[in-house]
């Protein structure tokens, strides 16, 4: 996020306020701490191009340590603050990164994840003291440095990962044109235009800076000279507050989120101001309809959503009335080429659910891993996939049924999980649904439900009946789970994104095949 022009048009405006502790970071002294960290970069000799990684939770500490990356040409990394040791050295390794940025909080991870990386040569404890000349503190490391702008200043850009819900996290390289800092890559000056970005906008953050989508957005804010409000964590009635408290105009949320503030008492969900709100964004995970029905009813038709892979391959959006008019969509295509193929990569006819290819918007690669990026894309080179499942109307509307790789085969009959999960979550005993193949010595494999039940709900084989009795009312038989099991919390990433491979590997065991 480049805060030079505006550090000097609106020095004392806040460039972003954490939720809980009401701290304001100005766009002054933004500006001076990227350019302190950007000066420690170039000292450590980290030259453009190069790789650094931020492993943290939301803190005040995080967006300096992204804008520095930003405008010292270098791929930062942001790494999802859940990681184990193990997982995050993993990470470390994969993306050659030189320096990790880290927080108190995590440092006990941090520094057990590093003993692994020698390629590590500075670990920066954001809020933190150092304890060693490997482990130094932020404040102390840079306070001597220029808070002026390097003077080879080069854009640079997050390289994220996958969520690896499928396997192991995949590193997202793209290509990076040499051009200042302060000039916007062309997909930014598309998602300003798009999502009605302004000079004065207060945009709500509730997700972890780690992902993709608040990435993005709260970058954006930034150079439009706006305000962000960054929550440390996601509270269903805290957001509301927010809104009415900072007056906020734009946010982005996923659909967990949504059911979680519908669930609130209606008294609860009256009691705050939201006439401020202007443009409120959804995406990370297809949004059951009856969700989107009664937040479009509550909040207006402000909500807009689209459908892009972190990768980049295409990105298809619709607003609120156009989604009324094509219920359940993810939208039209705006970037890319979109193609519906099935498993011989012949078009699918309108209406018929095959795996969603584009012919990329923008090239990209997935990082060290030439193996990964050949799977992903059609054999002659053209066009990419991430598995997802899909159709589109015949008005072009893109729906997405489900990923690919948790498509069950049941009898010989295809079945996407995605719709009896969107169905379960609308249950007012169900907080969060997750729904997968188990093995079935006849069928090959048979629908299984694994449920959250709402505080307060007791879990059993009564409550098991009367989900598979309401999923009976509206869905065919053989998509109708035929067990439901329970769980305190399902693993769902704060991002959105259902962990579901750890629960559903629970049930195949060590079997090498997911066919019986």
């Amino acid at each position: 996020m480049y805060t030079g022009k505006h550090a000097h048009l609106r020095p004392l405006q806040p460039a972003f306020i954490m939720a809980s502790t009401g701290e304001a970071v100005t766009y002054r002294e933004l500006e001076a701490r990227c350019n302190r960290l950007a000066h420690l970069f170039r000292k450590r000799g980290l030259t453009r191009l190069d790789h650094l990684s931020i492993f943290m939770e939301n803190n005040s500490r995080y967006l300096e340590s992204c804008g520095a990356g930003e405008r010292a040409g270098l791929y930062y990394t942001c790494v999802n603050s859940y990681l184990t040791p193990g997982e995050l050295a993993y990470i470390l390794t994969n993306s050659e990164s030189r320096i990790l940025i880290t927080s108190q909080a995590k440092l006990d991870i941090a520094r057990e994840a590093i003993a692994a990386c020698p390629k590590i040569e500075l670990c920066i404890v954001a809020d933190g003291e150092g304890e060693s000349e490997r482990i130094v503190g932020l404040d102390a490391a840079t306070r001597d440095l220029p808070k002026t702008p390097i003077a080879d200043e080069g854009l640079g850009t997050a390289m994220l990962y996958s969520s690896g819900t499928t396997g192991r996290p995949k590193g997202i390289l793209r290509p990076l044109p040499e051009q200042p800092p302060v000039q916007n890559l062309p997909l930014f000056d598309f998602l300003i235009k798009l999502w009605h970005y302004r000079e004065g906008m207060v945009y709500l953050s509730p997700a972890p800076l780690y992902h993709s989508a608040p990435q993005g957005a709260v970058n954006l804010t930034i150079r439009m000279g706006g305000t962000a409000i960054i929550m440390e964590s996601f509270d269903p009635e805290r957001y509301l507050q927010l809104v009415q408290q900072w007056g906020i105009t734009h946010t982005q949320l996923v659909p967990t989120m949504f059911s979680r503030m519908l669930k609130l008492p209606e008294e609860v969900r009256k009691r705050y101001d939201l006439s401020s709100l202007e443009v409120a964004i959804h995406a990370a995970a297809p949004c059951p309809a009856a969700v989107k029905d009664e937040m479009i009813r509550w909040w207006g038709p402000i909500i807009h959503e689209y459908y892009g892979a972190t990768e980049g391959l295409g990105f298809t959006a619709c607003n609120s009335e156009e989604w009324l008019a094509h219920r359940g969509t993810v939208g039209r295509v705006l970037l890319g080429d979109l193609h519906i193929l099935d498993e011989n990569m012949k078009p699918c006819p309108k209406g018929t659910p095959g795996t969603v290819w584009f012919k990329t918007a923008t090239p990209f690669e997935y990082f060290n891993d030439p193996d990964k990026t050949k799977e992903a894309r059609s054999e002659d080179g053209s066009m990419s996939t991430v598995g997802d499942v899909g159709y589109v109307d015949d008005d072009n509307f893109l729906y997405l049924t489900d990923r690919a790789t948790f498509m069950i085969i049941s009898g010989g009959v295809n079945i996407y999980p995605q719709e009896c999960e969107n169905l379960l979550i609308t249950h007012p005993k169900v907080a969060d649904a997750a729904v997968f193949g188990v093995p079935n010595a006849d069928l090959g494999e048979e629908v299984k439900a694994v449920v959250q039940p709402m505080p307060g709900i007791t879990p059993g084989e009564e409550l098991a009946q009367e989900l598979i009795a309401f999923c009976g009312k509206s869905l065919s038989r053989q998509k109708v789970p035929r067990s439901v099991d329970f769980e305190a919390e399902l693993p769902r990433l704060p991002t959105g994104k259902l962990y579901k491979r750890l629960l559903r590997d629970r049930y195949w065991g060590n079997k090498t095949s997911r066919i019986v």
